[in-house]
C-alpha cells in the first residue's frame, strides 16, 4: 500500500537529486506498479514536482532530479479519467523502458565473492568450489587486490602442463575479466561471452560480485519471457476479437481518440480496451451492454465469462508492472498466471 506522506516532506524534495528509492522509501512503496506509480505521480504534482528522467523508468539506484513542473511544458500531468489512465498504463514500449542497464543492476553483481587468500591449500580451493557449487574463486587480499582467479579450466591446464598442484598455478593471472558496477552490462557481454565470467568492482573498488553467462540467460530469461508471453496474448485476443466482431463495436471502444481518428481495427486496441470489449461488470452501462453483446459475438458457451475476465484483468495488471520496468523479475506465481492464460486463449483461437 503506499503511504501518502506530508505534502511539505513532498515539497522538500524540490531542487533536489535523488535515488529513486528515497522516493519510494518516502511513500513506503517496495515495489512500483501502474497503482503506485500513478499515486507518486500525483502527489508530486500536487506539489507542482515531477523528476527528470521520469522515476518510474528508471533502475532504483538511479538519481532523478526533483523539479518544479512548470519547468517541463510537455509534462503530462497524472490522468483525471478512466480513459486517460487507460492511456497511462499502455505506454509500454519507448519512454517506459530502462533507458541504461548496468552491470549492478544484475542481482549476481552485489551479491558478494566467495574468495580465498594467497596462502590456501588447492585442495581447501577446490573442495570449496565443490561444495559450494561454484565455477571460479577469485584469489584475493582483502577483496580488493586480487591476485588471479582459480577455474576447473585453469585447474585443468595445470595438470596438462605437468605443474605442481599449487594455488598459484592452478591461478589464471592474465587479462582477468574485470569491470566496474557503474559498466554498461551489454557492453560487457563479449568478455563474460569469452571468459565465462565477469568480476564486478563495486563503488567502493571492492570485488561486490560474479556475473557468469548463466547469471546473463537467468537475467533474460525473467525479463524476456513475460514480454513474449504478453505479446502472444495480445496476438490470440485480436484473432479471436477481429474474427467476432465488426467495426463499430471497436470503434466503441476507441474512446481515447477523436472520432475521425477511430479506426475499427482490432489491431489498433490498447490492452484496456480488451476489457471494456468484454467486461459486463464495468462501471460505464453503455460500455457494460455493448459488452454483453460482444461477449454473445464470441460464442464461447463453454468460457466462464467471469473468470475469463478475472484472468484478462490480471494479465492487465501483470502488464502494467512489466511496463513500469521493475529490476527484480516477475515471481513466478505471475508468469503462470499468464502462461495459463495463454493456453486458454489458445485452445479457444484454434
Amino acid at each position: 500500500m503506499t503511504t501518502r506522506p506530508h505534502e511539505r516532506d513532498v515539497s522538500s524534495l524540490k531542487g533536489r537529486t535523488v535515488s529513486v528509492q528515497e522516493i519510494l522509501d518516502l511513500f513506503e512503496v517496495r515495489v512500483r506498479d501502474h497503482r503506485t506509480v500513478h499515486r507518486i505521480s500525483q502527489a508530486l504534482t500536487d506539489a507542482g514536482l515531477t523528476t527528470l528522467p521520469d522515476f518510474a523508468v528508471c533502475g532504483l539506484r538511479s538519481t532523478v532530479d526533483v523539479v518544479p513542473l512548470a519547468a517541463v511544458p510537455a509534462q503530462r500531468t497524472p490522468a483525471d479519467t478512466d480513459d486517460e489512465a487507460d492511456a497511462t498504463d499502455e505506454a509500454l514500449p519507448s519512454h517506459v523502458l530502462p533507458q541504461r542497464l548496468l552491470l549492478g543492476d544484475i542481482p549476481s553483481a552485489r551479491r558478494g565473492v566467495v574468495s580465498v587468500g594467497p596462502g590456501t591449500p588447492l585442495s581447501q580451493t577446490t573442495f570449496l568450489m565443490r561444495t559450494k557449487g561454484l565455477a571460479q574463486v577469485p584469489v584475493t587480499t582483502g577483496m580488493a587486490q586480487v591476485h588471479g582467479v582459480v577455474t576447473w579450466g585453469s585447474v585443468a591446464k595445470m595438470y596438462e602442463a605437468g605443474k605442481a598442484a599449487t594455488l598459484d598455478n592452478a591461478m589464471e593471472k592474465d587479462s582477468l575479466p574485470v569491470a566496474d558496477a557503474r559498466q554498461e552490462f551489454f557492453a560487457a557481454l563479449p568478455v563474460i561471452r569469452e571468459h565465462g565470467y565477469l568480476l564486478v568492482r563495486g563503488d567502493d573498488g571492492c570485488l561486490s560480485g560474479i556475473v557468469t553467462a548463466a547469471d546473463v540467460t537467468d537475467r533474460f530469461e525473467g525479463a524476456a519471457r513475460p514480454f513474449f508471453i504478453v505479446g502472444e496474448i495480445e496476438s490470440l485476443l485480436r484473432r479471436c476479437l477481429g474474427a467476432a466482431l465488426d467495426a463499430e463495436a471497436i470503434k466503441a471502444v476507441q474512446t481515447n481518440k477523436k472520432p475521425e481518428h477511430r479506426t475499427g481495427q482490432v489491431s489498433d486496441l490498447m490492452f484496456g480496451d480488451y476489457l471494456r470489449l468484454l467486461d459486463g461488470d464495468q462501471t460505464k452501462q453503455s460500455f457494460a451492454e455493448r459488452a454483453d453483446r460482444n461477449w454473445e459475438a464470441l460464442k464461447w458457451p463453454n468460457m466462464p465469462r467471469e473468470q475469463f475476465v478475472g484472468l484478462l484483468k490480471r494479465v492487465k495488471d501483470i502488464r502494467n508492472r512489466i511496463a513500469h520496468f521493475d529490476e527484480k523479475p516477475l515471481p513466478p506465481e505471475m508468469i503462470d498466471e499468464l502462461t495459463t492464460f495463454a493456453k486458454v486463449l489458445r485452445a479457444f483461437a484454434s
